[in-house]
């Protein structure tokens, strides 16, 4: 008698049991990137397209001005406005000796601090970045009334302390880079530590049995470990330069050394919330963005270069 056993395969060939690709693995990655896509779209890339509509366009009146203002289309014509406007450029200039001041003033005095507490003898480590991480934790509003009112003539000490008007024409720059850098330099610290802290230990101890020093050791190991960190550092806070806008804004309450159009971003808040121009407004944010854009490239063109 013969038993036929049955065909496990049910009959199909290797070619239709060979599994299939499935289509929800081919859709989870776009599935995933679609949040941030979105949120791209909407904070990002649709302000730009509308501020670059704006920009082309400018209100006017038309015959005795009875209708009341419309928009016309000038091309060009707000960037080369803002372009000649002396109020701009000498806005772009203060930003930039602003930054040439507080920018390296800051990120070293950071990096200073940071190989501090990463030194092998420091002793509360958590409480020390803590005090020196708190003044980041103050809202920059606050942060501006508080020193406003240490550099008031009336009520302030510091005004008598220092050798000149902290709010005065010659005075009033480097008082808002201090401002800024007591903000801003803890949380640089913070940064710059973390980085620190995931140098190979195996290395330093090495270093430390070559009789390299603390110093040595710091600068020719830690700080060079570290450069690509300190490359972004730098990128955030040469952008955030440029957008200086809070520490002006209250000290302008206070003193008339800061007038409206004292950096870019006053000088965008001006245009579009004072004089209702927002097709200057546009043409004056986008030349912002756009010189942001440029330098952080060159910054990192640079950290590629020396990572080479």
């Amino acid at each position: 008698m013969t038993i036929v056993t049955p065909d496990p395969t049910g009959g199909k060939t290797q070619k239709d049991t060979a599994p299939r690709p499935r289509r929800r693995s081919r859709l989870a990655p776009l599935v995933l990137a679609a949040p941030f896509a979105l949120l791209l779209l909407c904070t990002v890339l649709v302000p730009i397209g509308y501020a670059l509509y704006l920009s082309l366009f400018t209100e006017r009146l038309s015959g005795l001005g009875f209708d009341g203002p419309h928009d016309v289309f000038v091309w060009l014509e707000n960037y080369a406005d803002v372009l000649g406007d002396a109020a701009f450029r000498e806005s772009v200039g203060n930003v930039a000796l602003y930054a040439v001041i507080h920018v390296p003033l800051m990120l070293g005095g950071a990096l200073v601090l940071a190989l501090l507490l990463d030194g092998a003898t420091v002793r509360l480590r958590q409480v020390w970045s803590l005090a020196v991480f708190l003044p980041y934790a103050v809202p920059g509003v606050i942060a501006g009334l508080i020193w406003a009112y240490l550099y008031s003539p009336n009520i302030g000490p510091l005004n008598d302390v220092l050798p000149w008007d902290p709010l005065g024409s010659n005075g009033v720059l480097p008082s808002i880079v201090n401002m800024a850098t007591w903000q801003w330099m803890g949380y640089n610290m913070i940064i710059f530590y973390t980085a620190l802290r995931t140098v190979p230990r195996d290395v330093l101890e090495a270093s430390t049995v070559d009789g390299a020093g603390p110093i040595r050791t710091a600068l020719a190991i830690k700080v060079p470990m570290i450069r690509p960190t300190m490359f972004v550092a730098l990128v955030f806070t040469v952008i955030g330069s440029l957008q200086l806008f809070t520490e002006p804004l209250v000290l302008r309450s206070f003193t008339t050394s800061v007038t409206s159009t004292w950096t870019p971003s006053l000088y965008v808040y001006e245009a579009a919330f004072i004089s209702n121009d927002y097709g200057r407004a546009a043409a004056a944010s986008l030349l912002l963005a756009l010189a942001s854009a440029l330098l952080s490239a060159l910054v990192m063109r640079l950290s590629a270069r020396r990572s080479r």
